[in-house]
């Protein structure tokens, strides 16, 4: 009888300034499970910005080309660029049975649920919206408008928290990435998860009591 080793995907959502991106930081450098999937875009790379690192950068006629041949998991189109999520980049880590963290926007996140059953939707948020702006504010990179914006996107995701199967609330970062490892930890337990296993010990158990 042999065990399902694939890995779990993880999709991380929540608004920005909620801190998904440090907590994805410190969960890889605690466990070697883990792996981030890097997007697809149109946009050109920023200085300092490698190809297959930040993300894998193409012309617009490759991603389109991804999109027709449904190479890709999830996309989106932001200011004139698309972005998207690679469906071999992500199954090939899945399938060595590393634990794959997609951290992409809420409508992404849905698109990913509709076409990966399996997926763990996972939304961060701070403890308040007061806490929030005060995290916006506090970075001291954008100016009154970009945070007021922010926070403006931010009041329109807030419906779709309910379309995630965890709320995890950034309060504190340390509870916070083992409270993530957790949760997909758990998550490996489920049955839906475990529907190979349950088969084939259902079957040796038949034999074995057809034996005894």
């Amino acid at each position: 009888m042999t065990m399902n080793n694939k890995g779990s995907l993880i999709v991380l959502s929540g608004f920005s300034g909620s801190g998904k991106g440090t907590i994805v930081k410190e969960l890889m450098s605690r466990y070697s499970q883990y792996a981030l999937s890097v997007s697809m875009t149109t946009r050109a790379p920023r200085e300092g910005e490698k190809d297959g690192e930040a993300y894998f950068f193409v012309s617009k006629e490759r991603f389109e080309e991804e999109i027709s041949r449904g190479g890709l998991l999830e996309h989106a189109r932001y200011v004139d660029n698309y972005y998207g999520t690679p469906r071999a980049y992500v199954e090939e880590k899945l399938g060595e049975g590393r634990d794959v963290i997609l951290e992409i926007e809420v409508q992404g996140g849905l698109q990913i649920r509709e076409k990966f059953e399996e997926a763990v939707l996972v939304f961060v948020t701070p403890p308040s919206a007061k806490e929030l702006h005060r995290r916006l504010t506090g970075r001291g990179t954008e100016d009154a408008s970009s945070v007021a914006n922010r926070i403006r996107r931010a009041a329109e995701e807030a419906p779709f928290m309910r379309d995630y199967d965890y709320i995890l609330i950034n309060d504190d970062l340390d509870l916070c990435v083992e409270e993530l490892h957790r949760i997909v930890g758990a998550e490996k337990q489920k049955s839906l998860r475990r529907a190979s296993f349950i088969a084939d010990i259902g079957r040796e158990l038949a034999d074995l009591s057809a034996e005894l």
